[in-house]
C-alpha cells in the first residue's frame, strides 16, 4: 500500500523562517512553500512524529486537512462541509475548532468562524457515517484555521502544548525567552559546541541549556508527549516508538563544551540550574550568581548570546543607557569576541559603542524585536594531521 503523504505546516516567530526551512530539509522532507511565519513541507505519518520530536524553532505540527476561498459565512461552510473530514476524524473523535486567525480578510469575528465551522464539521460527518448524532467521545481532533486575504487553511494540531514547552522549564523568570526562539536565535550564529557561550543575563537558563541540547544532540521533544499520540486510526504506534528510538540513539551529552550562565539573582541561578538538571545538561552548563560588571573570560573567540532587560516598564526604562554602555565595556574587553544581543531598545548601538554588523528585525509574539548581531574575527583553522603520509 502507498504510504499517505501529508502537507504538514510548522509555525514559526516571524523572521526566523530559514532556520526552521533549514532543519526540515536536514530531516530530509521536502518544503512545499515558505511564507511569514510558516513553512510548509511534505511528510507522511512518521513525519508528524519525528517533526514534533527533533525540530527546535517551531511552535507546533499541523496537519493541512485542506484549503478554499470564502468571503461570505455560507461559502466558509459549505468550504468546510466540502473537506474529507471522514478520513481524518474517526466516527467517535472529538473535535472543535481551537483557534481561528484572520488577517486581511473579509470574515473576521473568531467565534463565527469557530461555529460555523464546527456546524459544517458536524453535517459531513453525519453523512459520512450515515448517522443522526456524532457521539465525541473518543480522543481529541482539534482544528487550527487561518484565514489570509479570503484564503480559508484548515489543519489539525498534531502537537497539543505548544512545542516551546519541552518539559524541562519548571522555574522561570520575569521575562523568560521562548525555548524556539532562544534555539532559533543560537542556530542563527555560526556558535558550535568547540566554542565558548555565556550568556550574562541568563535568568531561568534557557540560551544555555538550548545550547547545551544542541551541543548533545538531544531532540527537544524527548521529555514530553504529543496530542497525536493517540491518533492511532492516522499514526500507528510504531512510527512514534521509532521516531523516539532514534532521537535516544542520537544523544551524546559526553561532550566537552565550555557554556555559561551568569545572572545577579541568586534565586534565579539555581532556578536555572534546576531546569538544567530537568533538561538533562546540568553537568554541560557552569551557572554562577555574577553582575554584568563582572563579566569576563579568559580565552577568544567566544560567543555572548544574551535576553538583556527590555526595560518594559517606565520606570526601568531609564537604568538602560547605563546597563547597555556596561554591557559594551564588557564586550570591548573580550578580545576576538561576537555578541548577539536580542532586544526591543532601539538604541542599544549608541551605549554600547558601536554599529552591529548585522541587524535582523523578529516579533517576540507581538512585540518587535531587533537580533544585534557584532562579529568578532574567525578563529585561525587548526591544521589537521593527515594519518599514514609518509
Amino acid at each position: 500500500m502507498a504510504t499517505k503523504v501529508y502537507e504538514l505546516i510548522a509555525p514559526c516567530h516571524f523572521g526566523l523562517e530559514m532556520v526552521l526551512k533549514k532543519e526540515i530539509l536536514d530531516l530530509g522532507y521536502e518544503i512545499s512553500q515558505v511564507e511569514d511565519g510558516k513553512v510548509t513541507f511534505l511528510g507522511d505519518a512518521e513525519a508528524i512524529c519525528r517533526a514534533n520530536i527533533f525540530l527546535r524553532t517551531t511552535e507546533r505540527i499541523l496537519l493541512k486537512v485542506g484549503s478554499f476561498r470564502a468571503v461570505t459565512f455560507e461559502e466558509l461552510f459549505q468550504g468546510t462541509k466540502a473537506l474529507p473530514w471522514e478520513t481524518f476524524i474517526p466516527q467517535d473523535g472529538k473535535f472543535w475548532v481551537k483557534k481561528a486567525g484572520s488577517i486581511r480578510s473579509k470574515l473576521f469575528s473568531p467565534s463565527d468562524i469557530q461555529s460555523i465551522m464546527k456546524k459544517a464539521m458536524v453535517e459531513r460527518m453525519k453523512q459520512a457515517y450515515g448517522v443522526e448524532v456524532i457521539p465525541e467521545t473518543g480522543v481529541s481532533y482539534p482544528v487550527r484555521v487561518s484565514i489570509h486575504k479570503d484564503l480559508v487553511t484548515v489543519a489539525l494540531d498534531t502537537t497539543g502544548e505548544s512545542l516551546h514547552k519541552r518539559g524541562y522549564r519548571r522555574l522561570t523568570s520575569k521575562a523568560p525567552i521562548e525555548e524556539t526562539l532562544a534555539a532559533a536565535l543560537i542556530m542563527l550564529t555560526p556558535w558550535n559546541r568547540d566554542r565558548i557561550l555565556v550568556d550574562p543575563f541568563c535568568g531561568s537558563g534557557t540560551f544555555p541549556i538550548e545550547a547545551a541540547m544542541i551541543a548533545a544532540n538531544i531532540a527537544p521533544g524527548m521529555n514530553r508527549s504529543f496530542l497525536s499520540e493517540d491518533w492511532k486510526n492516522l499514526i500507528p504506534r510504531k512510527c512514534w516508538y521509532e521516531a523516539m528510538d532514534e532521537a535516544s540513539e542520537l544523544v551524546d551529552d559526553t561532550v566537552s563544551v565550555d557554556i555559561q550562565g551568569y545572572d545577579m539573582d541568586g534565586d534565579i541561578i539555581k532556578a536555572a540550574r534546576a531546569n538544567a538538571e530537568a533538561a538533562g545538561v546540568a553537568h554541560m552548563i557552569h551557572f554562577q550568581q555574577r553582575p554584568v560588571s563582572e563579566l569576563s573570560h579568559p580565552k577568544k573567540y567566544g560567543f555572548l548570546i544574551t535576553n538583556p532587560p527590555y526595560g518594559e516598564r517606565i520606570e526601568d526604562k531609564k537604568n538602560l543607557p547605563a546597563l547597555y554602555t556596561q554591557i559594551g565595556e564588557r564586550f570591548r574587553a573580550l578580545d576576538s569576541w561576537s555578541a548577539y544581543v536580542i532586544t526591543s531598545y532601539e538604541d542599544v548601538e549608541r551605549y554600547m559603542g558601536r554599529k552591529a554588523d548585522r541587524n535582523r528585525k523578529i516579533y517576540n509574539g507581538m512585540m518587535k524585536t531587533y537580533y544585534y548581531q557584532f562579529l568578532g574575527p574567525k578563529p585561525p583553522k587548526r591544521k589537521v594531521e593527515h594519518e599514514g603520509e609518509c
